[in-house]
């Protein structure tokens, strides 16, 4: 993913509410496989880890991605923007820049 690619996406994100929120419990296998099934309706989600998370939100999100198979796009604080493109190009609602 390039600069301009990945600074089109803070801007989308920027304006989008956290759709999950990661509590205490942390990350359990049911959790990531809903986020998987949003990853792919929406392609582009954050994520609110709260503050009695007792893990890293950098080691949450390089765990989300790897298991999604999505990209991180940012992390902001305890704020977590993930993208997985489409795999078929007629469900694609994001168009990334060049």
């Amino acid at each position: 993913m390039t600069s301009k690619q990945r600074s089109y996406l803070k801007s989308l994100a920027s304006t989008m509410d956290s759709v999950f929120q990661i509590g205490k419990s942390c990350l359990t296998t049911e959790f990531i496989d809903a986020i998987k099934g949003v990853l792919e309706t929406h392609e582009l989600i954050k994520i609110n880890v709260l503050k009695n998370c007792v893990e890293d939100p950098k080691e949450i999100a390089d765990t989300l991605a790897s298991h999604t198979r999505s990209e991180v796009v940012q992390i902001i604080g305890r704020k977590i923007i993930l993208y997985k493109q489409a795999d078929e190009p007629e469900k694609r609602k994001i168009i990334l820049p060049k």
